[in-house]
Order: C-alpha cells, then sequence, then structure tokens
C-alpha cells in the first residue's frame, strides 16, 4: 500500500520482467530473475487490473482466453474460487450468455469476479492484484474479501489495494513512500508503529 506515485505499480512491473532491475536484485525462489526466461517467467504470472478488457462473446469465451483448451470443469473450478459462479449460474445461459462489448451488461463486481476467474484458468503461481477491488460496491467488496482465502491457495498473491479493509489478512503488507518499502508487517503490526498506515486506516474507517 502507499499514497499515489508511490511506486506500488512499478514494483509489480519489475516482478512481471516489464522494466529492467537498475539496482538489487528480483529473486524467484532464491533464483535471480535475469537467468529466468522472460516467456516462461510471464507465464507463470497472472495479472488483474481496476479496468479489464471483456469483449463480445459469450462468458466462456471471455473467460477461456487465457487457456483455450480448458475443460468445462476447469473453468467452473475459476469461476468458484473467484467467485464469479454465483451470479453466472443466473445467467440466462450460464457460460454461454452473451456479453455485450465491454460487459456492459454486467456490474463493475462481476466484471471484477470474472476478469480474477480469467486470471485463475491459467493456473498462475503468481497473481498480482492491482487495484482489482478499487471500483467495487460495498457488497462487492465483501464477496472479494471472502473469496480471496480460495484465490490464493497454492499461489503467492500481491495485492496493490488503497482499500485497507482488503489488507487486513495479508501475511505482510508492504508499505511503499517515495519510491522506498518504508515498513512492512502484519495489519496490527502497521497500525501499532506506522503513521503512514495509521493515518491512511483512520481516514477510512472515521477514526479520529
Amino acid at each position: 500500500m502507499g499514497r499515489s506515485g508511490s511506486g506500488k505499480t512499478t514494483l509489480t512491473k519489475l516482478i512481471q520482467g516489464l522494466y529492467p532491475v537498475q539496482e538489487g536484485l528480483v529473486r524467484f525462489d532464491g533464483i535471480d530473475a535475469r537467468e529466468i526466461d522472460l516467456s516462461h517467467l510471464r507465464r507463470q504470472i497472472g495479472v488483474v487490473l481496476q479496468e479489464n478488457f471483456l469483449f463480445r462473446g459469450s462468458i466462456r469465451d471471455n473467460l477461456t482466453i487465457t487457456k483455450p483448451d480448458a475443460s468445462i470443469e476447469e473453468i467452473v473450478a475459476a469461476a468458484q474460487a473467484a467467485g464469479a459462479d454465483e451470479f453466472i449460474e443466473r445467467m440466462p445461459q450460464g457460460y454461454d450468455t452473451l456479453l455485450e462489448e465491454n460487459a456492459s451488461n454486467l456490474s463493475g463486481g462481476q466484471k471484477q469476479r470474472l476478469s480474477i476467474a480469467r486470471s485463475l484458468l491459467a493456473k498462475p503461481n503468481i497473481l498480482i492484484l492491482d487495484e482489482a477491488a478499487s471500483a467495487l460496491d460495498p457488497e462487492s467488496e465483501a464477496i472479494f474479501i471472502r473469496n480471496l482465502s480460495r484465490i490464493a491457495v497454492g499461489r503467492t498473491v500481491m495485492m496493490i489495494s488503497h482499500r485497507l479493509s482488503t489488507l487486513i489478512n495479508a501475511d505482510v503488507v508492504l508499505v511503499m513512500q517515495n519510491g522506498r518499502l518504508s515498513d512492512w508487517g502484519t495489519h496490527t503490526q502497521l497500525l501499532s508503529r506506522c503513521q503512514t498506515y495509521q493515518h491512511l486506516w483512520n481516514q477510512q474507517t472515521g477514526h479520529l
């Protein structure tokens, strides 16, 4: 977490190999990222952004763009993990329901859950959620938080968020400031010692 321009997204782009590392090292399981084939690395990483492109076509077609040969069992499992199955099953034709251009017939929360399911279908070892919850209404955010434990099974999840409520159960929260890591710890630890974290938490929860 951190204020706009603090370096959060830059850090995730370094992990994806989109920016060259100019100082220090990026390691995956102890291996220098420079020693890993870039195309192989990127196949291990899924990314969900604040705005994700969904095209005119069926829900199934939109999901399987990351894995065209996916079985229906795999598609359903990914949708369940993302919490998307709840609304897909209520659609007129289920997974074969036609989406309008940019999925204009879905809510923001539904679009986001589809985008997460699409990333999960590729079975990434690392999943980056870049402000993935920022446009969600309170009900959709609650569903998103509830499903995070399922989404994280068997993989590393990195989540950039201004909403600290989505980070409460994270193993580690990194606090970015002016392009540097200024502190890290659990929600409870940071709330007791990090002024930046305390200030934002109090702003969002209405505490004085």
